[in-house]
């Protein structure tokens, strides 16, 4: 393991910072941020976009599955519940159908090298449902023979012969949603999990072979505390997975009403939810797993790990990923695709999307597109936010830009760099470990279209 990759036990922003610097800013999961997304962006415009794609390169796919047997009030996705397979299965064959109208307006066949199931729960899907995307997938596109093929699970409705069916159909890396094992916390946001059923998933999935476990956690959810975090995060280091991924709960009941089923009143602060999301990355680093990002970790052999050390690390809309592919064609309801011109999304409300597909119709909702300036700032943000560092003077080389043209920004990091959280050196920039979990506040330096005041983002700790 290489061991600059891995911040110190003592690097956490002091008290006083985080109540300084903890407001709010996007995930920059792309740039522009989805908040920038417009319905100036239609499906003719889309087809314009597809119809430009090089049909030398390989794309990617993510496929949305919008149904849940449970719902987890702490959710932040489109999904809904559903105690009936009949939606699902009315859902795939006009997904089929959307996959189709993808084919026809590509360029020509091209080629793609990964698929990334999200949902809601595409566990849910029958075994033949699973063969059925496949297959049309595969009428669509050229799979290539090391396709990489991930899958969001959620335990409560896995089985192993669902786990076999995936894997037969190439599945090379599954993510388990835990969250956190104590009864208290599971009552409080509607999810029961015990680490018995969470091994057997473990078990199922080395048994078929799947060469690399994700297990997802979460902080500052109602009730929890440091020492239920790790007492989780014990038990579950016992299964050594590949990868941890620990997210930070985004309390947004305006945005999700569910969400005003739990009690405010039980949520951790900020200082606890720092004290929990910290105490679990040295817990995680003394177990040998390197630090990746703001919210991943990876096991040193890992391609994300390796990934990290090399410089290459992406991030989009599934996260931290080592995903090199320059366009990214999402299907389903409410699915983000990023392309070389711009960004587009489905419709999100089921129904809407449903219409759009029963007419023949490529379902965008919304979207935008980028810039040349967009593109620049992009990489900035993306290397700030992978890497927690930036050579300025690099970037603005390879897109034809003078750095002194970043004098404003430079000068907007002045108190990050006073606060002993970020340090600028000529025109590098460098998030120092105590700036780590408020990067996203940094790299809002550089992103032309952010409002500190906008109660659109989640907050930043």
């Amino acid at each position: 393991m290489t061991p600059t990759l891995v911040a110190p036990p003592s690097a956490r922003p002091a008290a006083d910072l985080i109540a300084k610097y903890d407001g709010r800013a996007p995930r920059y999961t792309s740039y522009p941020p989805a908040t920038q997304f417009t319905a100036e962006v239609t499906a003719e415009r889309y087809q314009a976009w597809l119809a430009a794609l090089p049909t030398d390169e390989a794309v990617s796919l993510y496929l949305h599955i919008p149904f849940c047997a449970r719902l987890c009030w702490y959710c932040g996705c489109n999904t809904r519940a559903v105690n009936r397979h009949e939606p699902v299965g009315d859902y795939v064959r006009l997904l089929l159908d959307e996959i189709d109208l993808l084919g026809a307006a590509l360029p020509a066949r091209l080629s793609a090298g990964a698929v990334h199931f999200g949902g809601g729960t595409p566990n849910m899907l029958s075994l033949s449902e699973i063969d059925a995307i496949f297959d049309r997938l595969g009428q669509v596109f050229d799979l290539t023979p090391d396709l990489d093929v991930a899958i969001e699970m959620d335990p409560a409705v896995l089985t192993r012969d669902w786990v076999q069916a995936a894997a037969a159909r190439g599945m090379t890396r599954a993510s388990l949603g835990v969250q956190n094992l104590t009864p208290e916390v599971q009552a409080a946001v509607n999810r029961q999990d015990t680490f018995e059923h969470i091994a057997d998933c473990v078990d199922w999935l080395r048994e078929a072979k799947v060469g690399s476990i994700n297990l997802d956690l979460m902080y500052g959810l109602p009730y929890q505390t440091t020492a239920n975090t790790l007492s989780t995060l014990d038990q579950l280091l016992s299964l050594r997975p590949e990868r941890l991924a620990l997210f930070g709960y985004a309390h947004v009941p305006w945005m999700k009403s569910h969400q005003k089923l739990i009690d405010e009143a039980a949520l951790p602060g900020p200082q606890a939810r720092l004290d929990q999301s910290e105490s679990a990355a040295e817990r995680l680093a003394a177990e040998g797993y390197v630090r990746i990002g703001l919210d991943h970790f990876a096991l040193p052999d890992d391609p994300m790990a390796k990934a990290l050390a090399a410089g290459t690390l992406r991030r989009n809309f599934q996260g931290y990923t080592t995903d090199p592919a320059g366009t990214l064609l999402g299907m389903g309801a409410s699915a983000i695709g990023g392309l070389p011109r711009g960004f587009v999304q489905n419709a999100t409300h089921e129904l809407t999307w449903r219409a759009a597909v029963k007419e023949g119709r490529l379902p965008v909702a919304r979207g935008v597109a980028v810039s040349d300036d967009d593109r620049f700032r992009a990489e900035i943000i993306e290397r700030l936010m992978c890497d927690f560092s930036v050579d300025l003077a690099a970037v603005c080389a390879r897109h034809g830009r003078n750095p002194q043209g970043l004098a404003a920004e430079l000068a907007s990091l002045t108190p990050f760099v006073a606060d002993g959280l970020a340090e600028i050196r000529g025109f590098h920039v460098q998030v120092l470990p105590p700036g780590r979990l408020l990067v996203r506040s940094i790299a809002a330096v550089f992103d032309a279209y952010f409002n500190a005041d906008s109660q659109r983002h989640a907050k930043a700790i």
